[in-house]
């Protein structure tokens, strides 16, 4: 099979105009049933020896291989190459948000440390065990799907909030945070990580996910990390920590839907931020007189939609019963 690899290519440490990047084509004959990663070797070690890229057990259980092909990320290794192939070519880029190191090869030096922010190891807060923890078979099935995550980074470079703000999280630190909130022998002696949801209800966490849902679709293992933050979020909101823009935007959404079958766009942002919040709402301004000036302001008067009563008794149906708050809005850890 002939097939033609573009690889994006950038020499971070060479000088002048070569330090650019710059893409480059290499056409190969390669089997039927060959992955991008066996035409990228095939390439390295036959035709051009400077190409630079990483990969180890090529059984997509490393992850080293990730990389971005035909623009969203995935496991070389994984991706069987007639699978992909687009007019007779294949592009091949290095995985996004990270720094280029040479090539296809990445710094993840980023990754790691927001992986470790998330502190990844269990935390018992409660009175020691007098033996070993028995945790039910249910509840280790349930994080089983979590723990399949094998550290590749395509959600990161995929994360369309990370390629905007690196303060973020990230999906794959908040899933990883997520294997420990979901575990029973972690937190409190009810397994209830209150330190944790509340370190991760703070700005530039599980909040700040727009839910794209790249890194779901671009995961190779499929742990589906934007359902992992949306179940942190539930969990943070039944702990009571609810006293913060992300809490009150969902709250917000909930109810205006649930109450007229459409959103309220005009009054959204207002009860996000908080009425009195007058800093918050005059940042709301410039994004309000483009609107207008486009025709495209929300109406004052908000109206239900026809047959508002299913759309309320749908929500009654699903809504659980709110819980009491457990603690305050206020870090109880100092």
């Amino acid at each position: 099979m002939d097939v033609t690899i573009r690889v994006k290519r950038q020499d971070p440490e060479a000088q002048g105009e070569q330090r650019r990047p710059y893409w480059q084509e290499y056409p190969v004959t390669i089997a039927d049933n060959a992955t991008v990663l066996d035409a990228l070797i095939q390439i390295r070690e036959d035709d051009d020896g400077t190409l630079s890229l990483r990969c180890s057990c090529r059984s997509s259980i490393c992850g080293s291989c990730a990389m971005r092909i035909n623009g969203h990320a995935g496991l070389a290794c994984k991706t069987i190459a007639n699978t992909v192939i687009q007019d007779g070519v294949i592009t091949v880029e290095p995985a996004g948000v990270m720094p280029v190191v040479k090539d296809l090869v990445v710094n993840f030096d980023m990754f790691w440390e927001k992986i470790e922010a998330v502190r990844p190891f269990l935390q018992h807060r409660g009175q020691e065990p007098e033996s070993e923890y028995i945790v039910s078979n249910e509840a280790m099935l349930h994080l089983s799907g979590v723990t399949a995550c094998i550290m590749c980074g395509a959600c990161v470079s995929d994360c369309t909030v990370l390629e905007v703000d690196p303060t973020f999280m990230g999906p794959a630190a908040l899933a990883k945070a997520y294997r420990f909130t979901a575990d029973p022998r972690d937190g409190d002696a009810n397994g209830v990580s209150m330190e944790r949801l509340w370190a991760l209800s703070e700005p530039t966490g599980i909040w700040d996910c727009t839910r794209c849902n790249e890194c779901v679709q671009v995961c190779p293992k499929g742990v589906a990390p934007m359902d992992r933050i949306m179940a942190i979020r539930e969990q943070a909101i039944q702990q009571g920590y609810d006293n913060n823009n992300g809490a009150r935007h969902a709250d917000a959404f909930t109810e205006s839907v649930g109450h007229s079958g459409r959103l309220d766009e005009l009054r959204l942002p207002i009860k996000t931020v908080g009425i009195m919040n007058l800093p918050a709402l005059l940042n709301y301004m410039p994004v309000a007189f483009r609107a207008m000036r486009r025709g495209k302001m929300p109406p004052i008067a908000h109206k239900n939609v026809e047959n508002v009563e299913a759309v309320r008794r749908l929500f009654q149906k699903l809504e659980p019963e709110p819980p009491a708050p457990q603690v305050s809005n206020n870090s109880p850890f100092g």
